[in-house]
């Protein structure tokens, strides 16, 4: 494989790390479980500790096998670097406790995954201001804006009513403004969608979900597209400012999210989400395709209140997503009328599973008010749009008449 012709998603990914010398000739980098990494000459050590040439510290900065599956990552992105974390929490916490400082602002959606959300409380209770904006229309977004905002985040797909955000004019406006533009990509997914493309300086993805798409391991990632003039950021301290400017948003991550924080990516998790990898195109055609399958057929359904999936032309943001996504993707939401237990139509399901994960090769279930946002409260679920019987859904890769049978065959 030439490094030089340019190949396909899939074909990249699967042959990625033969680009690379590998131990005894193996086609997947091997796990490396060792912490700490020795060197005859005690000068590249200091050089290596230094940043003046590349190596390995110690492994809570990384280590062989993590490297490897952040190349992957930067590959699937289009992006110039990657830095992995033990969670995608940990990977959207690094963004604030690496890049943001007492009095600084961020807008951010204000449809936003729960524990996202629980995030940004605790930001604004350690002096960052968060502005909560509906990002599907950029121009609440920019009405948000302060002089004081650093950054703006938004979700690609949000979880669990699928709003889309106005991600190619927002990525504009940031732009405009010298603002770095986040963007979580964990419900697109880089085979169904690159935020590079909109304007993302960064680019958060849970590889818990569809990349890892297991269920087998924890992890984070944040990818550098190259996008943004870090030059512009002002809280960039002086020592990390020794780099090409295009380096430094990376390496202050590095050193205050993974060396001081500590949010380091196992080795173990890291060969398991690199080999879940190979096969993301392939699963995300098939469980979207299942997906549009399923919410066509709730919402043709009498007993069904609602259905909200980008893939359905009722959505109001279908053309939106039709314009920015390769597919809609696995996760939709509905709502039963009124007179059906949502907890008695879960417990009838047999193939779906109540468990509170999502981007697995299983079809998950979650009442949402009930688990995933029960901390939320009333109101400010009320304010996101999410009624007490709404039902999340993450499509997996089972038969999609199978999906469909299960669905229909619980609302009798």
């Amino acid at each position: 494989m030439s490094e030089k012709k340019s190949y396909g998603f899939t074909t990249t990914i699967l042959h990625n790390d033969r680009q690379k010398p590998i131990e005894h000739g193996s086609l997947h980098k091997p796990i490396h479980t060792s912490v700490t990494f020795g060197y005859n000459d005690a000068r590249q050590l200091a050089s290596v500790f230094q940043g003046k040439e590349p190596g390995f510290r110690y492994g809570r900065q990384g280590n062989p096998t993590i490297s490897a599956l952040e190349d992957k990552i930067t590959k699937m992105e289009d992006g110039v670097s990657t830095l992995c974390f033990a969670t995608g929490m940990g990977a959207i916490g690094a963004v604030f406790q690496a890049l943001l400082r007492a009095g600084d602002h961020i807008v951010s959606s204000s449809f936003l995954f729960g524990n996202t959300n629980s995030l940004w409380q605790t930001a604004a209770g350690q002096g960052v201001e968060v502005a909560f904006a509906d990002a599907t229309d950029v121009a609440n977004v920019e009405a948000a804006l302060t002089p004081a905002t650093r950054l703006v985040f938004v979700e690609t797909i949000a979880n669990p009513r699928t709003q889309v955000a106005d991600l190619a004019r927002i990525g504009r406006l940031c732009k405009e403004r010298g603002i770095l533009f986040v963007v979580d990509n964990t419900m697109t997914s880089p085979y169904l969608f690159r935020p590079k493309t909109v304007g993302a300086g960064l680019v958060v993805n849970a590889l818990t979900k569809s990349i890892g798409g297991h269920g087998n391991a924890l992890g984070g990632s944040l990818t550098d597209t190259g996008e943004y003039d870090w030059s512009a950021f002002p809280n960039i301290a002086a020592n990390y400012k020794r780099n090409p400017p295009a380096q430094w948003g990376m390496a202050q991550l590095r050193a205050k999210a993974l060396r001081d924080f500590g949010a380091s990516l196992a080795p173990e998790a890291a060969h398991h989400i690199a080999v879940g990898a190979e096969t993301l195109a392939l699963r995300m055609e098939r469980a979207s395709a299942s997906a549009l399958a399923v919410t066509r057929m709730l919402e043709a359904d009498e007993r069904v209140a609602a259905v909200y999936y980008p893939g359905l032309a009722s959505h109001p943001q279908h053309a939106l997503a039709s314009g920015l996504f390769k597919a809609y993707g696995s996760l939709f939401s509905f709502e039963l009328k009124d007179g059906i237990d949502c907890f008695d139509y879960l417990n009838r399901l047999k193939l779906g599973i109540s468990a509170s994960n999502l981007g697995d090769t299983r079809t998950l279930v979650i009442p949402v008010s009930h688990t995933i946002f029960f901390e939320m409260g009333a109101e400010r679920r009320a304010s996101m749009g999410i009624a007490e019987s709404l039902i999340r859904v993450s499509v997996g890769i089972e038969d999609t008449a199978d999906l469909l049978d299960d669905f229909r065959s619980a609302l009798d």
